[in-house]
């Protein structure tokens, strides 16, 4: 099973949205949310690590 980033990404951003209250509670959970976003965005852009192809050398360059 994969994960759904982007999905999980649109529902983190509406719960901010609905956390817009001023109170010290709100703050601390949409900062709390932000982190998680930023981690969700990471791991849905992360790219697999790429494999290195080696070019054929001459016998000068050896």
């Amino acid at each position: 099973m994969t994960s759904d980033f982007a999905a999980a990404h649109l529902h983190l951003e509406r719960a901010c949205h609905y956390l817009r209250g001023d109170d010290e509670t709100s703050s601390a959970a949409r900062a709390a949310l932000d982190i998680l976003i930023d981690a969700i965005v990471a791991a849905q852009y992360k790219r697999p690590p790429a494999d290195v192809v080696e070019f054929p050398r001459t016998a000068k360059q050896r």
